[in-house]
């Protein structure tokens, strides 16, 4: 089965091959090939006569949407967090199989890498894909997805990205609504891990943490806030940092789960009891935030639910050819989920000397 397959893509005309034979961009065979008007006809001859040559099949046209073969979706993943990873992974092949779709799952450790794969399944004739953090704010990878007129739906992303549609949550909110939460406890020197600079959702949970802090007329403190990336590792060392000052915070904020828990085993460490000591929450509700003691307090994200809805939305923008996303973006409900790793301070601040 394999080698049967290898065949089919090596010999099959791809939308390259297309776009190359009728002198035009992959991004107007794609136009062509969706019925779109914004095509002159002279390319619109040019494109259907390079497809008749080929014998080239149209992704969505031929093969999905008149009872052919599969739909066949691309899941690219590079995840820092194996508890995201998981519940994602999880939803989209649980919902793929609801929708009678075959999903290849692609494992993309650069941008490099996933342009690379993506070059190959856009030529091997996938029809749409799904990306998640980080993948979903690689900009060379959704200008190229983009050109080749591949549907991509982007996963827990901040941001919008035109041709591509977004579901998520509202990270600011939701961090705004953790850190009220943190302050009525009494907490007032909290401190906060910051998620990976490169990504909008983290920029936007940092926006929220300050947001709670103004509404409480706080002001930030630049030494109680350290950088993360997602990953447990740099939640040890941001931990670290914080509790190493001179008047360590009462409380810590992570802005995911993995470094909520490696928060959790500095304190431990360090002889410190929490929430007694030091109050802890996390981000996301991944599995991770039950699995440790005590158990995370944290901001619930519909990880699977948000794979499943990618899963569906494509299927329906492939079989039913709308031009465009009836809803470009998408928020869905978080809910904060209040465990054993916060409690109201017991000690009092130390003073700087």
């Amino acid at each position: 089965m394999t080698a049967r397959t290898s065949r089919r893509r090596s010999t099959s005309p791809r939308i390259s091959d297309v776009a190359r034979m009728a002198g035009v961009s992959p991004m107007t065979v794609s136009r062509v090939i969706n019925g779109e008007g914004s095509v002159r006809p002279q390319t619109r001859e040019a494109v259907n006569e390079a497809i008749a040559a080929l014998r080239y099949t149209p992704n969505p046209a031929a093969r999905s949407l008149a009872g052919g073969e599969q739909l066949r979706i691309g899941l690219f993943y590079s995840n820092p967090s194996q508890g995201f990873l998981s519940e994602y992974l999880l939803g989209s092949l649980d919902q793929a199989r609801t929708s009678d779709v075959q999903i290849i799952v692609e494992r993309c450790d650069s941008e490099d890498m996933a342009l690379d794969t993506a070059r190959h399944l856009v030529g091997a004739g996938v029809d749409g894909v799904v990306l998640p953090p980080p993948l979903c704010e690689c900009q060379p990878l959704l200008s190229f997805l983009a050109e080749a007129g591949v549907p991509t739906v982007t996963v827990a992303t901040g941001g919008t990205e035109t041709g591509a549609k977004a579901i998520g949550i509202d990270d600011r909110a939701a961090a705004a609504a953790m850190t009220r939460h943190v302050l009525s406890l009494g907490h007032r020197r909290i401190g906060f891990i910051c998620g990976d600079p490169n990504l909008t959702a983290s920029a936007n949970r940092f926006e929220g943490f300050k947001d709670g802090l103004a509404e409480a007329g706080l002001e930030l403190e630049s030494e109680l806030v350290v950088e993360g990336l997602f990953t447990y590792r740099s939640g040890l060392d941001a931990a670290e940092r914080l509790l190493g000052l001179d008047e360590p915070p009462t409380a810590i904020i992570s802005s995911n789960d993995d470094m909520a828990a490696a928060t959790v085993a500095v304190a431990h460490r360090l002889g410190m009891d929490v929430p007694g000591d030091l109050t802890i929450s996390g981000f996301d509700d991944t599995t991770l935030a039950t699995a440790i003691w005590p158990e995370l307090t944290t901001i619930r994200q519909p990880i699977a639910h948000m794979a499943r809805l990618a899963i569906t939305s494509l299927v329906a923008r492939l079989r039913d050819r709308t031009g465009d996303w009836a809803q470009p973006q998408e928020l869905l409900d978080y809910t904060l989920v209040r465990r054993q790793s916060d409690a109201p301070p017991r000690r009092r601040p130390r003073t700087s000397a």
